[in-house]
């Protein structure tokens, strides 16, 4: 016979709802009390029956994450992992659990989110990107959801947003190229429609425009967040009758596959063309060479997002909720890719 929440109070010597508060965090549950319960919990091997509790609280306890790509390309990117990985370690502190969504299309995306919405099965949502124009996050403020964006929306200022302040992070890139003694950079864009591209853009021309450098449009290219969009790059910039002695470069991953093109035909980095990127996973310090990378706080990012949507999840009163960006600090971490001053002509 399963153990019941009348057999843990019985055992602890409170009340039945006293063991209600201690799952629900209430605040007014003394530590020593919710400790203890929590141990003869524990110890009694008693599980909440979450369903029965879902239809009494009128909530899931579960945050939707809603991902822009099918699931087998996104995790080719090391990024969404680790955003995922503090989305999730904020959610289970907090007794949330967390249920992943996406779709090969828009209309796809939104049909998926309106399932869960309407459907009842999360309390907010956590979309990983942001668009220029996106009928998810217009979906979700159309039905007054909770929802936090990672990233920021230029149409729906209504919507709480963790962001890098991109801008900034990508000009401050290019100045250290520019400080390095380079004149002509090319930029490795990601898609057009997403905000952190144009943004990143932005910071490239902005600090172009700070140094009396000519922006050229031969230089510029856009993909996916994939490698093989940095290797097709690399074979187009190698081409160019004149081409760009440095690179600022949207994202590690698609610069690993500029790497590898590079090293293919022999050109050396940072000799022949220096790279400084964005995000600073992991490996980009065991590439070869080691990349310059703009560290923005993944980590901090998704678990931000996680915190912020579970605030507005709790906030009773509407009227008292913030529709705030967050910005995370960034930092550029400076690494052998980026170390060479190019010859003078």
């Amino acid at each position: 016979m399963s153990v019941t929440i009348k057999d843990v109070a019985k055992k602890a010597g409170v009340s039945p709802s006293t063991v209600s508060r201690v799952l629900s965090n209430h605040p007014r549950i003394s530590h020593a009390t919710s400790e203890k319960v929590k141990a003869i919990m524990l110890e009694m091997g008693y599980h909440p029956n979450i369903m029965a509790k879902s239809l009494v609280s009128k909530t899931t306890h579960s945050l939707g994450v809603i991902l822009p790509k099918p699931a087998e390309e996104l995790f080719l990117n090391t990024f969404f992992m680790e955003l995922i990985r503090g989305i999730v370690a904020q959610a289970n502190r907090s007794g949330y659990d967390v249920v992943l969504s996406s779709g090969s299309s828009e209309q796809e995306e939104v049909d998926a989110v309106s399932r869960l919405v309407y459907g009842g099965r999360i309390d907010g949502a956590i979309l990983l990107y942001s668009r220029k124009n996106d009928p998810v996050v217009e979906f979700l403020s159309r039905n007054h959801f909770p929802a936090v964006l990672v990233g920021r929306s230029e149409q729906h200022k209504n919507i709480i947003s963790v962001d890098t302040d991109n801008v900034q992070a990508a000009a401050d890139a290019t100045r250290h190229l520019i400080q390095m003694g380079h004149q002509r950079i090319g930029f490795v864009s990601g898609p057009p429609e997403l905000v952190v591209s144009l943004d990143r853009m932005e910071g490239f021309k902005m600090a172009l425009k700070e140094a009396n450098l000519e922006f050229h449009k031969d230089w510029i290219v856009e993909g996916e967040f994939l490698q093989e969009s940095g290797y097709r790059a690399m074979s187009f910039f190698m081409n160019l009758p004149e081409r760009p002695t440095a690179l600022v470069v949207v994202d590690d991953i698609v610069s690993f596959g500029i790497l590898r093109g590079l090293h293919e035909l022999g050109y050396k980095v940072p000799e022949d063309i220096a790279i400084v990127s964005f995000n600073n996973i992991a490996l980009s310090e065991l590439s070869t060479p080691p990349l310059s990378s703009v560290d923005i706080g993944i980590y901090h990012l998704g678990y931000s997002a996680s915190q912020a949507l579970i605030q507005a999840i709790q906030e009773k009163d509407p009227d008292k909720l913030v529709y705030q960006r967050h910005i995370v600090p960034h930092r550029l971490i400076v690494r052998q890719s980026s170390i060479f001053s190019p010859p003078r002509h």
